[in-house]
């Protein structure tokens, strides 16, 4: 039974769907996959086209928009949308520490986690689309890793497709992980001196709070241990459209004074586990590096691999001589999975992954050359989560495929841009621009 409800302007439907977990063995295990239909109150009887709407991430389920925010109120004009938690997040049979050992050890989770790719994901759009629109095609919207699923949807089943947009979210169509990494950390790098121009104050800060995590054992109140190389990893903020500054405010107040000396007070460290912790969605750690994994070699941690070969970035030879502390951007470590205790459970799995070498394709460039089916994707300049190089190289791989490349906005564009970013979309792709 479907229940709808209303919100300011809008009429909002829960629809639930039993797909396979492995869709090579359509008469095996299943999962449940949910979806929020939003449509405006005034077309609620009408027979609209349908957008699809895949969420960045991996591990991330559908926006829960409140009315009409952000991009959404553009796409109601003419369109009923599916807000759908990929498998494993959300409300989507939920993959975690708590009910990954339902499956059983580590090798199990891990056979059961390489299920939780693009490629899947797609499969699962495909089979649950007849039931939503009634076979008619879709125009998809995906940000960030949905628009690599996006690509993926190119070449697996272009004919569900009515339109292909994409926000932030080309990939490489041949890209080892390593050759992504390598390519990311330059990019952070920039984003980080940028960053320090503009708030040459937090130079001093970072130094002060990284010198006092190498010299003190940290524990934040929801057990996270909270290292040097954890406060780097604060840089991920740094790719979104307000990173910079809210980056700045954490660390303005991070010390008060104590009987002992200075510490990181109490609302610091509370920031702090809210922006480090995996507890919300564990499999953007756990599945990370496996959306690149394709081509029969092992994924192997390479971000951290790749991080050797940027000393700057080592915090302990930063606070040794005078240069800033570097942050670190949207990449996974292993050592995340010793400090997050809703990751702690998973490293065993996680391991498994890592060395995982018998990916299939993700991708089918042949078939993208031959791409029917309009499509538009805005591409962020320099980025920091998507290599602008990459995106533009697989841009011009993708027959008819029409760029935006804008500084306007950072990897967040959809979210910050909201209707005008989807508008040129649209423009662009029904060569109205």
């Amino acid at each position: 039974m479907t229940a709808s409800y209303r919100q300011p302007g809008v009429v909002l439907t829960d629809r639930r769907f039993t797909v396979p977990l492995d869709h090579a063995a359509p008469g095996g295990e299943t999962i449940e996959l949910y979806a929020r239909e939003v449509v405006a109150s005034d077309k609620a009887d009408r027979d609209l086209p349908w957008l699809l709407y895949l969420q960045g991430g991996p591990g991330f389920g559908a926006n829960r928009f409140i009315g009409k925010q952000a991009w959404l109120g553009r796409a109601l004009e003419e369109f009923r949308v599916l807000l759908l938690d990929q498998r494993g997040t959300g409300a989507s049979t939920p993959a975690n520490r708590q009910t990954l050992p339902l499956v059983g050890g580590p090798a199990e989770q891990a056979a059961y986690l390489a299920h939780f790719r693009a490629d899947s994901i797609i499969r699962d759009c495909e089979l649950i689309r007849p039931r939503v629109t009634g076979g008619a095609p879709w125009t998809v919207l995906g940000q960030s890793f949905g628009g690599f699923c996006t690509v993926g949807y190119l070449s697996l089943a272009p004919e569900g497709l009515a339109t292909a947009l994409i926000t932030g979210g080309l990939p490489s169509l041949d890209a080892h992980a390593d050759d992504v990494y390598r390519a990311a950390y330059p990019r952070i790098a920039r984003k980080v001196a940028a960053h320090y121009t503009r708030y040459p104050q937090d130079i001093e800060r970072a130094r002060r709070i990284a010198g006092h995590l190498l010299t003190h054992d940290v524990v934040l109140p929801n057990g996270y241990r909270f290292t040097v190389e954890a406060f780097q990893s604060l840089g991920i903020m740094l790719g979104g459209s307000e990173g910079s500054h809210r980056l700045h405010f954490l660390l303005e107040d991070a010390f008060v004074p104590a009987p002992g000396g200075p510490v990181l007070s109490d609302a610091f460290q509370e920031q702090v586990q809210g922006l480090l912790s995996y507890a919300a969605n564990p499999l953007y750690a756990v599945v990370h590096e496996a959306i690149y994994g394709q081509d029969g070699r092992p994924t192997g941690w390479s971000a951290e691999r790749v991080r050797a070969e940027f000393p700057e970035f080592d915090a302990a030879k930063a606070l040794a001589g005078d240069g800033p502390l570097m942050f670190t951007g949207e990449s996974v470590h292993p050592w995340m999975f010793d400090c997050d205790p809703a990751l702690r459970p998973l490293r065993e799995a996680a391991e498994l992954l890592a060395a995982r070498t018998d990916w299939t394709p993700l991708y089918d460039p042949a078939r993208l050359a031959a791409n029917e089916v309009p499509a538009a994707a805005a591409v962020y300049h320099d980025d920091m989560y998507v290599d602008t190089g990459h995106a533009l190289t697989t841009a011009r791989a993708v027959r008819g495929l029409r760029t935006w490349v804008t500084d306007e906005f950072e990897h967040d564009g959809v979210r910050a841009g909201g209707p005008r970013v989807l508008d040129r979309l649209l423009a662009l792709a029904r060569d109205e621009a």
